[in-house]
């Protein structure tokens, strides 16, 4: 797909900003949401964040769209540094790219995304969520971690392997596309 590290960079911001809008969803609505209601005793997610003052980001009450962006700088960073040059590295390690089928080798490095960056970003998310109102203990933390991952990998695997890059590569396709039938035109 991507060519060279500017389409790289597309690619992985075009993921990122699909990807971080899915999970704060899925994080608020699907999983912390009745948490959010009851707490508050408000019947909608939206009016018990509201309620709360936001949400608690390293204890500090932040609105939903600046969790948006916190998520998306630390996930882009992620993704770039770690996530694609490694996914491609071990996806190579068990099928070589020039004779395997395009499909199964996309799959293949989806995968290995998917199980870098999930582990990766609940581990950030552990640290931004913790409840530092009640103290602070690393057992806990890392229980939070563990949590977060098992929350979290089987919509991760889902979303991305069904919905999040079949819908960016197919954006991908179409906007480098264009690009490439503008510059053969010129």
């Amino acid at each position: 797909m991507p060519k060279n590290q500017f389409e790289r960079m597309i690619f992985a911001f075009l993921t990122v900003l699909v990807t971080v809008h899915a999970y704060v969803f899925y994080s608020l609505y699907v999983i912390n949401g009745n948490t959010f209601m009851a707490v508050t005793g408000e019947n909608s997610v939206l009016g018990a964040i509201n309620a709360m003052g936001g949400v608690s980001v390293l204890g500090t009450p932040v609105p939903i769209w600046a969790v948006v962006l916190i998520e998306f700088a630390l996930a882009y960073s992620l993704e770039v540094l770690m996530g694609s040059p490694c996914s491609f590295k071990l996806a190579s390690k068990i099928f070589d790219p020039a004779e395997t089928h395009p499909v199964i080798f996309e799959t293949a490095i989806i995968c290995a995304t998917v199980g870098l960056m999930c582990p990766a970003m609940s581990f950030l998310a552990a640290w931004l969520y913790y409840p530092y109102a009640a103290g602070f203990n690393v057992l806990t933390l890392l229980a939070n971690w563990v949590k977060l991952v098992c929350f979290n990998f089987p919509f991760a695997f889902f979303s991305q392997l069904f919905f999040i890059q079949p819908l960016i590569r197919t954006a991908f396709k179409c906007l480098f596309r264009r690009g490439a039938a503008a510059q053969a035109a010129a």
